[in-house]
């Protein structure tokens, strides 16, 4: 490694930059690792997991960049700033920032203050020093933001290169057009909607966006609503984006009639993940995107799912079940509808590499389920969801569903299969998986997330174990069923 070249070490690198762990590592290996890692752990500095308010040393940095009139200044009014240092910075690391995350630059800025006047006075200086500073601004997260940072002189050139936008909607509407005014080359827009209003400064920046590709919205308030029809304005806005939006994710807790004539028709879709409830069979019928290659949907909407799926172009990858809650004894028409969504995937998408099953544990379900696993040979990643709906099956009945489902894999499962999450009423008997995981031997080797805690009893553990130090499963773990839904394994 050390005879790379600077070129090699830099793509190297750039592969990790979402691994703060190990680019930090990489900055004690010599000299010339550390000025090729610099520039990269600098480009975003607040987006690793660090505890901002205690790392003293960031604040510093920024802080030593001010002017000595600024510094005294800040001092008079009750600041702390940290001791002149006369040492020359070895980089120039804001040169090398792009992006600016305001609720971080809130945490650092209290290390200096804990009055929220003297805090504001810092975060000016700081986002006045920003402008000057940084190259271009490529990520603005700028959730809860009370500085019009767009105003000062050398905005206007700094923020035409902004690339993603992430927001809320208790921000004032002002900040969204003073953003219109000058960022109209937005790739990716996230808005969190805390703030019921009237979104028509929202929408005024959707609209003057010439390349929008990725856009996303998300409810975070109760009720009541805003009107009958509350997301009006922001979908209009979107419906002149259709050709260039190919990534979009909308999570709306009231139902208008816009979304049914506007949705139809982002026929460009790559990636789709809303909810379908408030839409008929008949009208689903015209949601028809060829592109798409990652669809996520709630589990409650089997029927529609299986009816998107039909009408997409063989080109999904992932297809994933997303909820907040658990399921419960109330899905309508779930034997039906669980069977048939099995049978649209492995008809219609034979690409699929993640994958999402709900199904009960029929004999008719798990022949379904097996001619899935030999016809989609590229999966990687499976997540099940065995559910029975009764309040509590019986352990006999678990075990079974556990031992047929373990015989299916070891018969059909493809050899790309990486991963392998398990929910709801199936369960292994430790003979069962001991001899799952002995035919296993000698294909990839396996992750296995469940949330049953059984198997972190003694003997559970000691056969894990076993087979973790062979080599034939890579992680055995027993989370809650929210990490078992969202947790990312490196598969």
């Amino acid at each position: 490694m050390s005879k790379l070249n600077k070129d090699i070490l830099f793509l190297i690198f750039e592969e990790l930059q979402d691994d703060s762990k190990s680019l930090f590592s990489c900055l004690m290996v010599n000299r010339t690792w550390c000025e090729i890692v610099i520039p990269i752990l600098w480009r975003n500095p607040w987006c690793y997991d660090i505890k901002y308010y205690n790392k003293s040393y960031l604040f510093a940095i920024i802080v030593s960049y001010l002017s000595d009139d600024i510094k005294e200044s800040l001092t008079k009014q009750g600041s702390q700033l940290p001791l002149v240092s006369y040492q020359v910075l070895l980089f120039d690391y804001l040169s090398f920032c792009r992006s600016i995350n305001v609720k971080t630059i809130r945490s650092i800025t209290s290390i200096g203050s804990y009055m929220t006047y003297n805090q504001f006075l810092l975060q000016q200086e700081f986002y006045s020093l920003f402008m000057k500073k940084f190259p271009e601004l490529k990520y603005l997260n700028m959730k809860s933001i009370k500085h019009q940072i767009f105003y000062f002189p050398e905005a206007k050139f700094r923020f035409e290169s902004l690339y993603e936008l992430v927001c809320d909607t208790s921000i004032d509407p002002s900040y969204f057009y003073g953003l219109a005014w000058i960022c109209q080359h937005i790739h990716r827009l996230i808005v969190v909607n805390v703030n019921p209003q009237v979104y028509h400064a929202i929408a005024k920046l959707i609209k003057v966006q010439k390349n929008l590709k990725y856009f996303e919205w998300e409810d975070d308030y109760g009720l009541p609503t805003t009107g009958s029809d509350p997301y009006k304005e922001i979908l209009l806005a979107l419906e002149k984006k259709v050709d260039t939006i190919n990534h979009l994710k909308l999570f709306f807790i009231y139902k208008d009639r816009t979304s049914q004539k506007v949705l139809p028709k982002f026929h460009k879709l790559k990636t789709l993940i809303t909810d379908f409830g408030p839409f008929s069979e008949e009208q689903l019928k015209f949601f028809i995107y060829r592109d798409l290659e990652i669809f996520e949907i709630d589990y409650y909407e089997l029927k529609a799912a299986s009816i998107i799926i039909e009408n997409s172009g063989g080109k999904l990858k992932k297809i994933f079940f997303v909820s907040s809650y658990e399921l419960d004894d109330y899905i309508n028409n779930f034997d039906d509808d669980s069977r048939i969504f099995i049978r649209r995937v492995y008809e219609s998408c034979p690409l699929v590499e993640y994958l999402s099953l709900v199904f009960p544990p029929s004999k008719e379900h798990f022949n379904e389920f097996e001619k899935l696993l030999k016809i989609c040979q590229n999966l990687k990643s499976l997540f099940l969801i065995i559910y029975m709906n009764e309040v509590e099956p019986e352990k006999k009945l678990l075990l079974e569903n556990g031992e047929e489902l373990l015989k299916i894999l070891i018969r059909s499962a493809p050899t790309n299969l990486r991963e392998i999450r398990f929910l709801y009423d199936v369960e292994f008997s430790l003979e069962a998986l001991e001899e799952f995981l002995e035919k296993w031997r000698g294909r990839p080797i396996l992750s296995i997330l469940t949330c049953r805690p059984i198997y972190k009893e003694e003997n559970y553990v000691k056969l894990i174990n076993k087979y973790k130090n062979n080599g034939i499963i890579k992680d055995f773990r027993c989370e809650s069923f929210m990490n078992v839904v969202n947790i990312n394994f490196n598969i």
